[in-house]
């Protein structure tokens, strides 16, 4: 008999934010390819989508997702207001789980960070709560994905700008669970083409 695959998380859904324009990459890096032959957007996606019942993923409003190789199973948002900074981004996809999911929390994803270890995700996903922000930490870094309990998505769907959540973090900070990790992978993304050459993982 085939191995039964574990329960995926249904407390929690997943927002993956890839609707940036990679101007310091020079090319769009969604669609750049890894040594296992997956695109980038396409590898931060497999693990979210391996442990969450539900994804999101947000893109430009002008983006293929078949053609950005986006599983059918993930729920697209499409942010207008993306090229103005993450903020926007992680707000349309906010509101967009706001309307669609009874989750407790939201684990915000980086659609260029694919290193993230599955072991990891599960620490923090074992902290989720609706009244708490969980924070991974690499060597006393702050990292992704951050996890938002329910309580926190009214503001988070105000958010505008390019500093992403950060004054949501610093305006309750009694309510933030830190996780240090040893996983590089919470802080490692793609900025550049060097970062994909330079590959390890």
């Amino acid at each position: 008999m085939p191995e039964k695959q574990p329960a995926k998380n249904q407390s929690v859904v997943g927002l993956v934010l890839a609707a940036g324009y990679s101007r310091r990459f020079g090319a769009d890096k969604r669609r750049a390819q890894l040594h296992n032959g997956q695109t980038l957007l396409a590898a931060s996606l497999t693990l979210p989508c391996a442990q969450l019942e539900a994804v999101w993923v947000v893109l430009r409003p002008e983006d293929d997702a078949e053609a950005l190789a986006v599983p059918t199973c993930v729920h697209v948002v499409r942010s207008e207001s993306a090229a103005l900074g993450m903020g926007h981004s992680l707000a349309s996809g906010i509101k967009a789980i706001t309307q669609q999911a009874q989750a407790d929390a939201a684990a915000v994803f980086l659609g260029d960070m694919p290193w993230l270890n599955v072991d990891s995700l599960g620490y923090l996903l074992a902290l989720a709560s609706p009244e708490h922000i969980v924070v991974p930490t690499f060597k006393g870094q702050p990292g992704h994905p951050v996890i938002f309990g329910r309580r926190f998505w009214p503001e988070l769907q105000q958010l505008t700008g390019d500093r992403g959540a950060k004054g949501v973090l610093q305006a309750y900070p009694n309510a933030v669970r830190h996780l240090d990790l040893n996983d590089p992978g919470v802080l490692r993304d793609v900025d550049t083409a060097q970062a994909v050459s330079a590959e390890i993982g």
